[in-house]
């Protein structure tokens, strides 16, 4: 009984050393997959500062073209609004017989 007994601690000690393997293993896959993935981001954070300063730049120059065309929407809407007031007071003025002195080269 007693060979018997330990024959079979044998296989439970040894299924469980081969599980522990087992977990070993996959943890050693997982902090070599860690240490590749933090080694591509320090790779990429080395080469991305170029990158960034470029798109940076552009992004500046693209909001300076942005507010330049703004401004330029904004004074033709400016003189749209302008040019009906003048009209609206040029019909009231004609309604009235009055109108605007226009000085005529």
């Amino acid at each position: 009984m007693s060979v018997h007994m330990s024959t079979e601690k044998m296989t439970k000690v040894e299924e469980s050393f081969q599980r522990a393997l087992g977990l070993k293993k996959m943890v050693d896959r997982w902090r070599n997959s860690h240490t590749h993935c933090l080694w591509q981001m320090t790779l990429s954070q080395r080469r991305n500062p170029y990158a960034t300063l470029r798109m940076q730049d552009t992004m500046v120059q693209e909001l300076a073209l942005a507010n330049k065309q703004l401004l330029m929407v904004r004074q033709a809407a400016l003189h749209q609004l302008f040019e009906k007031e003048h009209q609206q007071y040029q019909q009231e003025l004609n309604q009235m017989g009055k109108a605007f002195y226009v000085e005529r080269l």
